[in-house]
Order: structure tokens, then sequence, then C-alpha cells
């Protein structure tokens, strides 16, 4: 099994954490973007790690926003185009055992579970998506439906995330966030050994 030191479970963000859904997300949230008139520019680099109904009550508070919610959420779960699994994570997550860990992500689970299925990754009932808790990254409140789902307690997770809302989040429930960092293809790899004794 995989370093995870003395942590009993594994909470990890999906996009920029698991997979390299950059691209895709980006494409859609510029057409967004572009649709009310505003330039990518202004809301792509806001939205990584939130979800997409706090992004969109940010810059278009006048906006239908389940009309809004609904369009970006058909949208992104039709665009999988160049989603793939991040170096190391698929080794990593398939060397434990299903029970230990889970996905917490911004992403509505539409848009979750079309990424997933195109990255390769298992689909699993603990996973946690942004429409299931009340307050979405950089609060708590993803993080401890996680570790509820896999009945453990926030001192038992170790989570990892590439956004600061999800770093902001994980610390404010409690756990350790390890900082996966954007672009790098092996983070993963490294904690592909076994527990030192």
């Amino acid at each position: 099994m995989p370093w995870i030191g003395p942590f009993a479970a594994v909470l990890c963000d999906l996009d920029g954490t698991l997979i390299d859904s950059l691209p895709a997300v980006e494409r859609v949230w510029s057409e967004f973007a572009l649709r009310h008139g505003t330039h990518p520019a202004e809301v792509v680099p806001f939205i990584h790690g939130r979800r997409s109904v706090d992004s969109i009550r940010k810059f278009f508070p006048t906006a239908d926003l389940e009309e809004e919610e609904a369009w970006l959420n058909r949208r992104e779960s039709e665009d999988t185009d160049g989603v793939v699994v991040r170096g190391g994570a698929d080794r990593f997550l398939n060397a434990l055992p299903n029970e230990l860990w889970g996905v917490v992500t911004s992403g509505t689970r539409t848009v979750a579970q079309a990424r997933l299925k195109a990255a390769g990754i298992a689909i699993l009932p603990q996973h946690v998506y942004g429409g299931e808790v009340a307050q979405g990254k950089p609060f708590p409140d993803p993080f401890l439906l996680g570790a509820n789902r896999l009945n453990v307690g926030p001192l038992e997770c170790v989570v990892f995330e590439d956004t600061q809302a999800g770093i902001d989040a994980a610390k404010a429930a409690g756990m350790v966030a390890i900082s996966v960092i954007p672009g790098l293809e092996s983070d993963f790899e490294c904690l592909d050994f076994p527990e030192v004794q």
C-alpha cells in the first residue's frame, strides 16, 4: 500500500489534483464569460477549486442562477476532450482499498462523474460533490462530509489539493493538506512506496 503516514483515510480534490481537466474547464468557462460580455481573464482565474454556483453569484449576480448552472453543467459534462489522469494518481489510488479514499470536488455530480469516467478513476459512493454541501470550498463543509462518509474523524484524514480555496477548506476542517503543484506530472509517484516501519 502507498504511503499515507499516520492517516486513516485520503481525500482528494479532482480537477488539477487527480486529473488534468484544465483545457476543458477553461474552454467552457471562457465561453460562459463571453456569453455574458465579460473577458475570460476576469473570470477563469477565480473559478478553480470553487463551485460553479459560487462563481456565477460572484460575477453575474443578476443572472438566472438555475438556468446558468444548468448551461454550465451540460457543457462541462459534454466536454471531456483532453481530460486525463495526472501522473501517478491512478496507481496511488488503485493501491488503496476503496474504503480508505474519496474525492471531494467543487464540481457537480454530473460534471465530476463525466471527468472521472474519462480519466478512468473509480466512481465511489463516498465521493463528495459541490451540490451536496451548503457552503463549498474554502469552507470546511465538503471535507467534513468526506470524512463522515469514510467513517473517520477529520484529524485522521490527509488531503491532496491544488488550489488555495481547497487548502483553506481542508485546514478549516482540521485536516492536514498536501499541495499538489499544477503541471508537475509526478506528484503521486513519490508517495508510491511502503510506509516506513
